[in-house]
Order: C-alpha cells, then sequence, then structure tokens
C-alpha cells in the first residue's frame, strides 16, 4: 500500500504537475512484473517474489501514449498474489526488457570514486568488464557492490548506458546527460 497506494502517486502527482503525462502502476497492473516466491535457501522470508518474465505490453501502450510509466516494484505470481521486488531489480529488468537506451540510478553517492576519502574523485566513465576487477580490488564496496553489479546486469540485458548519480544534487539528470564532464559514474559495455 506504501508503494503503490502512496509514494507512487505521490511521484506520479508531482510529474503531472510538471505537465508530463504521467501513470501511476505498479508490476501488476498488465502482469507486467511476473514473478514467483523468492526462497533463499528455502527460507520462507515472506511476500517477496523473484522476476521471472517482463511483459512490455502495457508499458509500451502507456510509452506509445506519451505517458511515463511511475512503476512500484510489486509483482504479480500466477495466482495473482502480489510480491516485493527489489527495486533496482525491478529497474534492471524493465530497462532490459524495454531495450532502453539509458537507466539512471538516482542514490546519495557521487557514482564510484577513485579513492573513498575523496568525494570528487568520481570515474565518469567504466567499462561494465572492469566491475568485478574494481570490486575485488576494493575501489567499490559495501553498499556500492549491488547497485554497480545492478549496472552491468543492465548492460549485459542491453541497456546502452547505466549512470550512477547523486540524487541530492539539484538538476542531476540535466547535469549528467547533457554536459560533457557530468556529475556521477556512467557504466558502459
Amino acid at each position: 500500500m506504501v508503494l503503490t497506494g502512496k509514494l507512487n502517486k505521490e511521484i506520479t502527482t508531482d510529474l503531472s504537475m510538471q505537465g508530463i503525462l504521467a501513470a501511476g502502476i505498479s508490476g501488476k497492473d498488465g502482469r507486467s512484473i511476473q514473478v514467483e516466491k523468492y526462497m533463499p535457501g528455502g527460507a520462507d522470508i515472506g511476500f517477496v517474489g523473484e522476476i521471472k518474465k517482463i511483459d512490455t505490453t502495457l508499458l509500451k501502450t502507456l510509452i506509445d501514449n506519451d505517458f511515463v510509466p511511475v512503476i512500484s516494484p510489486i509483482g504479480v505470481d500466477e495466482n495473482g498474489t502480489g510480491y516485493n521486488i527489489n527495486a533496482d531489480a525491478a529497474a534492471v529488468a524493465v530497462a532490459g526488457a524495454l531495450r532502453a537506451e539509458k537507466l539512471v540510478f538516482l542514490t546519495d553517492v557521487e557514482g564510484i570514486l577513485h579513492d573513498r576519502s575523496d568525494a570528487s574523485s568520481v570515474y565518469t566513465r567504466v567499462k561494465a568488464e572492469k566491475i568485478s576487477q574494481m570490486i575485488n580490488d576494493g575501489i567499490i564496496y559495501g553498499g556500492m557492490i549491488p547497485k554497480v553489479e545492478s549496472c552491468v546486469e543492465a548492460v549485459n540485458a542491453g541497456v546502452q548506458h547505466v549512470h550512477i548519480l547523486d540524487g541530492r544534487v539539484e538538476h542531476c539528470l540535466l547535469l549528467e546527460i547533457f554536459t560533457k564532464e557530468g556529475i556521477g559514474t556512467m557504466v558502459e559495455r
């Protein structure tokens, strides 16, 4: 209820107030995100789903009619039961299924850093094939590992460029996409 009924509708309303046609949906709508119950090691951890298929029919219909789909990461199983999904995993799966040119992750870090203690030492571009070595070398560590692994998954799924941006920076999307220097890290094939 919080993801789909509250946050999704708040984001959709904010976009609409800026003159953007937006439609708030969840992965249950049109069975867009089909899942099965996630049972790590056979353990039942509740209503957590693992993505099995993305059906792009509803998404393409919205996009073809100039709507921005705002998707809450809730999937549906074959019985109609809803499951929470990791938001990064949902974004990667949807972007891959749509063959998106770009996927942007807004986070609270500057990007991948050369030097952990220097926030200005952002790698502006990283090849996906270098990520494993950067993790082994300790350049990418802690909570950034799953985020960056999601970037690699997206590139492997066909997304051309994946950006990690500091969402605390005003106009971060514009600064990354429309300036030569950018402000975050772009992971590319």
